[in-house]
């Protein structure tokens, strides 16, 4: 089996000029990786969706939903585009196209997690995802891994901790951006209307988890966990 990066080293030149051309120095934004990103993050989905159905058959809908918004999300794909090192080849097509930028684009989390979005779709436009699928889980195993063994359901772990004296936490979405087909949500939690915790994420879900995280975070340093 081939890896994702050695998938990548065979693609076609114009695919691979797309997956590292940033919308803002692309003459039309349709030769940005915009397009790739679309399609690629439902390759990835599906990839994802079908490697931990088979790899946890005891596990149900909501415990591989949960999995999932943990693999496929914005922080995962950064780590997964940095390994491969697809930023240090994002900066060299900046240099190439003479970008002023170049320093915050090769550094933007969500620019980085775009950009091998577009080329898990770039992949499926010349091989097909019969042959790239195991290549996007095995990129994808270590947080598959974690996700399953240790990744903690923030939310949960945070209602159990407050109901024991007898509050309740409360969120909403304060913040979403970008395109429909690649939103940034903003969440915060609040506990008894104080504002505790804030989290982003491609999804509202995602965001929530991330604010109840960082607000767990909060009250143990406040011995709140005692």
């Amino acid at each position: 089996m081939s890896s994702l990066a050695e998938l990548a080293l065979q693609l076609e030149p114009d695919l691979v000029r797309q997956v590292f051309t940033h919308s803002s120095w692309a003459s039309e934004r349709t030769l940005s990786y915009e397009r790739l990103e679309f399609l690629g993050d439902s390759v990835l989905s599906i990839s994802i969706s079908t490697g931990i159905y088979h790899r946890y058959p005891d596990y149900n809908e909501g415990e591989l939903a949960k999995v999932r918004a943990y693999v496929v999300s914005r922080y995962t794909c950064t780590k997964v585009g940095a390994a491969l090192g697809l930023d240090r080849r994002l900066a060299e097509s900046a240099e190439e196209a003479e970008v002023a930028n170049l320093a915050s684009l090769a550094e933007n989390a969500n620019v980085l997690a775009a950009v091998l979005e577009a080329l898990i779709g770039a992949l499926y436009l010349q091989f097909g995802l019969e042959a790239i699928m195991d290549a996007v889980i095995s990129a994808f195993d270590e947080h598959i891994a974690y996700a399953a063994s240790e990744h903690e359901d923030y939310k949960t772990v945070l209602q159990e901790l407050v109901a024991k004296s007898g509050q309740e936490v409360a969120y909403e979405v304060v913040a979403a951006e970008g395109p429909p087909h690649s939103r940034t949500f903003t969440s915060q939690v609040r506990l008894e209307g104080e504002v505790l915790g804030r989290g982003t994420g491609r999804t509202k879900k995602v965001s929530q988890q991330e604010a109840a995280k960082e607000a767990l975070n909060v009250l143990r340093m406040q011995g709140g966990s005692d």
